[in-house]
């Protein structure tokens, strides 16, 4: 057992249950966390106002560049990160990933937008809106405004690449298991609170009209842009300055001290390619069953946002007050999340167990998802009693629609990523590294894109997101039901393999891996992904 853990208080145990000696570690890991966060949040409100709000465009583009675009960059990129694994090392992968897409929101920001009406292809995409359905208008969307596209897919992968892959990898492999347990918890909730931060600093940086004073831009939206992309840089540099005094200053040292200990020469790195993580994957039952539960998971929000960001078009046609209303759902969207990983989620992990934690976020969006799809199906005979309210039925789908997405979404950074992250825990490091990379990296992003497939197939056929929702209503229901079953076999095996390294740990006279120790108990690991 760890002899050398202190007795704290029962409030320090369940606000602050870190060693002096250990704040050398965790402060820039929360700090790495929250900036990266920051990020994630407001690239995410910037590349949904900029492609849903565009002319000719809307909530309809989102499935056709998840399925065409987003789906092979992931791949592509997930590719890359393994070959760059074989070549380089943690620190020189971390430079190069967080440069190159740093170095690309910049590119667009300060030279393809104001270029834009030179790049996007106009006369080619009026031909294709007359030769082509109504069906594929998300599809001439998605060619048109390829700029647009480029910039969505660099910021949804951030959340996958930087946050998931790169950030969470990297913490997993520095931090004990004895640490974890205290650390994560925290972590988490600094993640979920920098989308209070990120929703607030951006509504701060979207003038309501052109600024004169503001050297660039030539209207409001455009110097919102600008002034959000130079905070997402500052962030993106404290994040990079953070992690090299980390990585030289605490890191190395563990990582001599640990050599000398175990006194065993290095082993050589094993090369990794894309097929055999993917193979090794798929002969694995345990990390299938995690890739299930992510599948479910992203194929659901997916079919839900889509039409709840339709209708927060309609409500806002104008791009800057889009964003502005969106960075406002970040901001509550952090606030219940900060909440509920302070209250409920590690509790839930110390007192019900895995199991039971990892059921609440599928529980949470059936019961949202019904209040919302409800409200959309049968929204034109409570029309009459809207207006007695004083509201119209819009403004009530779109309100029934933000709560839904406020509380799935605060559910998910709290308690999915939470139990995610955990299930990692007890695995090896071949596993953690292979397993992570592919799950986080590309099965993901094949949740995501199942669900645009599903809208694609719907638009073409019917051509309208509202003839197609009785039918997104019914697939809802099911996927969340094959979430449920994937939960529960999960966890079967989650215990399993918690009892095995608990045997083999006690058999060499060392702290058990069981549930308990795992999480703390007041705290809980989490992480924000997309």
């Amino acid at each position: 057992m760890d002899n050398t853990q202190p007795s704290f208080s029962r409030w320090r145990t369940y606000l602050w249950p870190i060693k002096r000696p250990e704040l050398a570690k965790f402060l820039p890991l929360l700090l790495m966390s929250f900036f990266i966060t920051f990020n994630f949040n407001i690239l995410r409100n910037l590349k949904d106002s900029l492609i849903i709000t565009a002319e000719s465009s809307g909530a309809e583009v989102i499935p056709f560049i998840k399925v065409w675009v987003l789906l092979p960059m992931a791949v592509l990129v997930t590719f890359i990160f393994t070959r760059l694994v074989n070549r380089f090392s943690r620190e020189q992968i971390f430079y190069i990933l967080i440069g190159s897409f740093l170095g690309f929101f910049s590119l667009f920001s300060f030279v393809l937008y104001p270029l834009r009406s030179y790049l996007h292809p106009d006369q080619f995409s009026e031909w294709l809106t007359v030769v082509l359905p109504v069906g594929f208008k998300g599809l001439i969307a998605m060619i048109h405004y390829w700029t647009f596209t480029a910039f969505y897919v660099l910021a949804e992968l951030w959340g996958n690449i930087i946050l998931s892959v790169l950030f969470w990898g990297f913490a997993n492999e520095v931090t004990k298991v004895t640490e974890a347990k205290r650390f994560y918890g925290l972590i988490g909730i600094g993640c979920n609170f920098s989308g209070v931060a990120a929703g607030q600093v951006a509504i701060l940086l979207s003038p309501t009209s052109y600024n004169p004073l503001i050297p660039f831009g030539r209207d409001a939206w455009e110097q919102t842009l600008m002034l959000s992309t130079t905070a997402v840089l500052i962030s993106g540099a404290l994040v990079v300055i953070t992690f090299r005094w980390l990585n030289h200053n605490i890191i190395a040292k563990e990582e001599r001290i640990e050599k000398i200990k175990i006194s065993e020469p290095e082993k050589p790195r094993e090369k990794l390619s894309m097929r055999q993580n993917i193979a090794y994957l798929a002969q694995s039952r345990y990390l299938i069953a995690i890739a299930l539960v992510v599948v479910c998971y992203n194929i659901v929000i997916n079919l839900t946002e889509v039409i709840w960001k339709a209708q927060v078009k309609e409500l806002y046609p104008n791009t800057s007050d889009y964003f502005n209303y969106m960075s406002q759902i970040s901001t509550i969207t952090g606030f219940i999340a900060t909440l509920t990983a302070l209250f409920i989620s590690g509790n839930s992990l110390r007192k019900c167990g895995w199991t039971f934690t990892a059921m609440i976020t599928p529980t949470v969006l059936l019961a949202t998802s019904i209040g919302f799809f409800a409200f959309m199906l049968f929204k034109d005979p409570l029309g009459t009693f809207v207006s007695i309210l004083g509201t119209t039925p819009l403004a009530m789908a779109v309100l029934f629609g933000s709560a839904q997405n406020c509380l799935s979404r605060a559910s998910k950074y709290t308690l999915f990523d939470a139990t995610k992250e955990l299930a990692f825990i007890p695995l090896d490091r071949e596993s953690k590294l292979k397993g992570k990379a592919v799950i986080d990296g590309v099965v993901s992003r094949m949740g995501k894109s199942g669900g645009s497939v599903v809208y694609q197939g719907l638009l073409i056929f019917y051509g309208t997101l509202a003839a197609t929702t009785p039918y997104i209503a019914g697939i809802l229901l099911i996927t969340i039901s094959a979430w449920i079953l994937a939960v529960k076999s999960l966890g079967r095996r989650f215990t399993a393999l918690i009892l095995h390294n608990e045997s083999l740990h006690l058999a060499k006279n060392e702290e058990p891996l069981s549930e308990g120790n795992l999480v703390d108990t007041n705290s809980n690991p989490s992480a924000l992904t997309t």
